[in-house]
Order: C-alpha cells, then sequence, then structure tokens
C-alpha cells in the first residue's frame, strides 16, 4: 500500500506560479515512478507529468510542456509539480499518483491521492 496526499494548490492569477506537492507513505517511495494527472469539470482525467524512480526520466503532457517541472525527493518521500505561466485552463484539481513502471496512461497507476484544487484566475 502507498499513501499519497497532495498539498500546495490554491488560487493564483494567470501568469502566476504554485509548487505542489505529494508526501507519500506506506511502500517504498524510491521504487515507485510517480505521475501528475488533473482533472477540470465535465472532462476526463489528464496526464501532466511522470518522473522516474531515480528521476532521471521525465515526460510532461504537450498542454504543460516548457511551463511545468516535475521532480521528486526520495529522503523527504516527495514529489513536486512546479508550475509556472500559469493560464486559466490549467484549472483543475490536480492528483498524484504511484506506479510501478513509467506510463502516461491513468489505467497504469495503482495508487492516488485525494486531490488538490488548482484555480487560475484572469
Amino acid at each position: 500500500q502507498v499513501q499519497l496526499v497532495e498539498s500546495g494548490g490554491g488560487l493564483v492569477q494567470a501568469g502566476g506560479s504554485l509548487r505542489l506537492s505529494c508526501a507519500a507513505s506506506g511502500r517504498t517511495f524510491s521504487s515507485n515512478v510517480m505521475g501528475w494527472f488533473r482533472q477540470a469539470p465535465g472532462k476526463e482525467r489528464e496526464f501532466v507529468a511522470v518522473i522516474s524512480w531515480s528521476g532521471a526520466s521525465t515526460y510532461y503532457g504537450d498542454s504543460v510542456k516548457g511551463r511545468f517541472t516535475i521532480s521528486r525527493d526520495n529522503a523527504k518521500n516527495t514529489v513536486y509539480l512546479q508550475m509556472n505561466s500559469l493560464k486559466p485552463e490549467d484549472t483543475a484539481v490536480y492528483y498524484c499518483a504511484a506506479a510501478t513502471r513509467f506510463t502516461v496512461t491513468k489505467s497504469g497507476y495503482d495508487y492516488w491521492g485525494q486531490g488538490t484544487q488548482v484555480t487560475v484566475s484572469s
């Protein structure tokens, strides 16, 4: 079992920045691939970013590439999502998730957090 708790969401103006954190507990965090997804009202849950267990490999969704950065600190059992140049269309509930392989598909993730709301005003 892996428990995931996101934090850091909030209200920000367009062009601003936020950093989300996801604290993990339970099964060995450093062996997990970690991903971020988001879901806006009335839309499907969308892939945002993924990071390998070592942090050496990352991959981003097209809509956030160049603006968001995923990172992890295995000593703190935490994964981060730095979000810069935020746009109103980034408004969503953001979820972190854990997987055993490097994937962008939500069905490939075994554990999910409860989500944190990010709202970007224009």
